[in-house]
């Protein structure tokens, strides 16, 4: 299984090499190029393969009773730009492991097992929420498909549409799987924090992930003045308008940890005009981009109250205007309890330790829960991060989670 999973995901690194890391864009020829990858191992696999309006992979390992809702593993394959290896893609690729692995075994389950690729998670791309996955399931609004991406300008739809997928289907609200047809969701990803790493444990059952919202694109728009000439008094300064929401943000950042609130907040693009910006010059606008996240949604609201009446107080002051510009958000996600519980049985049952932690990042999964359909993810430790060319899993620990999955879905077929 390792040996497998391995090789697999060095054929991914090197079809979407882009050093430092690798690219594969979401919608494009990088993430396209994934996809023919998996598409190619999962004939090689005799499995069966379709591709929905949106682009979505399905292989689908026949059980023995396929009237029965299946069992679908699934992630992305998409990157950021210059990223790591192993967002989304370890997850696919352990999901097919475990499916061949299944096969070595001449076993058939009970019921269908289904690994689903998605498309376009990483927002960098487009800033929407999971757009591949809301469209499997008929929830992808038409507004969406007009969406444009940060590089080339195109839309989502016009993307689609440039790859032979179907956008007008999505528009229509197709459902292209549906959720009574799936027993459970499962998601094997990498963990993008420290925590399974400090505690020294190769894999974690997931109890939950944050819900959030963002601004993209949002400003601080000033006016632009002679260094030299422009007395303090009169300024209307863009890059000190910033700075005071920075410091205002952290503050409600430390009160609400000292009241024992875990949430995140990130200023992730910070940028002026370089056709506008000089060493000489009191900066007009600052561009940047503001993601909050929180597995509670009284807190995510408190938060963007408070930064709003932050703005506003620094605007007055500063004689400064912001623009938070678009906005977008998803809800937070409790994983099944049922399905952790039985995960961490088939970890305890293979001697593989395997302890409860939260994501803070968001999943594929969130928008199957959010269908009602059962959904687990499954982390293995990572070390370095996420969102960067030095994520480092390893394989080993990546084995133990297709033995973990190949348990789940054996007990699963038993149970069911």
């Amino acid at each position: 299984m390792t040996a497998f999973a391995a090789a697999l995901l060095d054929e991914l690194r090197a079809a979407s090499l882009d050093p430092p890391g690798v690219t594969r864009d979401s919608y494009g020829p990088g993430e396209q190029r994934a996809h023919d990858i998996l598409r190619r191992v999962g004939r090689d696999l005799g499995v069966e393969e379709r591709v929905d309006a949106a682009g979505n992979l399905y292989m689908t390992r026949p059980g023995r009773d396929r009237g029965l809702p299946a069992i679908v593993i699934g992630s992305h394959l998409d990157s950021v730009p210059h990223g790591g290896n192993f967002d989304g893609a370890a997850g696919v690729v352990a999901g097919v492991a475990a499916m061949a692995e299944l096969a070595r075994r001449g076993v058939m389950p009970a019921r269908d097992l289904v690994v689903m690729a998605t498309r376009a998670e990483e927002a960098v791309w487009f800033p929407l929420s999971y757009p591949g996955a809301e469209a499997a399931l008929g929830r992808l609004s038409a507004a969406a498909l007009a969406v444009r991406r940060a590089d080339t300008g195109r839309t989502l739809a016009a993307h689609m549409r440039a790859l032979g997928f179907d956008p007008e289907a999505v528009a229509r609200g197709e459902v292209q799987t549906d959720p009574l047809q799936i027993a459970c969701f499962v998601e094997l990803h990498i963990e993008q924090g420290p925590r399974l790493v400090a505690r020294g444990l190769p894999l974690g059952i997931v109890t939950a992930m944050n819900g959030g919202w963002r601004y993209p694109k949002a400003k601080v728009l000033g006016a632009y003045a002679h260094s030299g000439a422009e007395p303090r008094f009169s300024r209307a300064d863009a890059v000190l308008g910033f700075a005071d929401l920075v410091q205002a943000t952290e503050a409600i950042w430390d009160r609400l940890e000292a009241e024992g609130q875990e949430l995140t907040i990130t200023f992730g693009r910070v940028e002026s005009d370089p056709a506008q910006h000089g060493g000489s010059r009191v900066l007009g606008e600052v561009g940047f981009s503001l993601d909050v996240r929180c597995e509670h949604p009284g807190v995510l609201a408190r938060v963007e109250a408070e930064v709003q009446a932050a703005m506003a107080a620094i605007a007055a002051r500063r004689r400064v205007r912001f623009n938070p510009g678009a906005r977008f958000d998803w809800a937070p996600a409790r994983m099944d309890a049922g399905l952790r519980a039985r995960l961490a049985a088939a970890a305890d049952r293979l001697g593989i330790a395997a302890g409860p932690v939260s994501s803070g990042a968001g999943h594929d999964t969130a928008v199957f829960a959010a269908a009602g359909v059962p959904a687990a993810m499954v982390f293995v430790r990572n070390e370095n991060g996420s969102h960067n060319p030095d994520e480092a899993l390893d394989m080993g620990d990546l084995g133990l989670g297709v033995a973990v999955l190949v348990a789940f879905v054996l007990g699963f077929a038993a149970a069911n």
